[in-house]
């Protein structure tokens, strides 16, 4: 596992994220670990961008199929 260093944190940031540590039931460290983990599995919203383009580059729907299936749900309902 890789260690990560961060300097020059303010005291009141680091006071904020202790107590959180606390009410979480954890140490610091594993808090901010934590946190660092989630951002890291989040996607950007480039990133959600790019996959959105790649998913619909597989894909093989037309406008005109779009059209034709919302023509069917609205004739289906009246």
């Amino acid at each position: 596992m890789a260690t990560i260093h961060v300097r020059e944190v303010s005291e009141e940031t680091v006071t904020v994220l202790k107590v959180r540590a606390v009410r979480a039931g954890q140490s610091l460290q594993a808090y901010v670990r934590h946190l660092l983990e989630g951002e890291a599995v989040m996607l950007t919203a480039e990133e959600a961008a790019e996959q959105a383009r790649s998913i619909a580059a597989r894909g093989a729907v037309t406008v005109a199929d779009v059209v034709d299936a919302v023509a069917e749900m609205r004739d289906s309902h009246a």
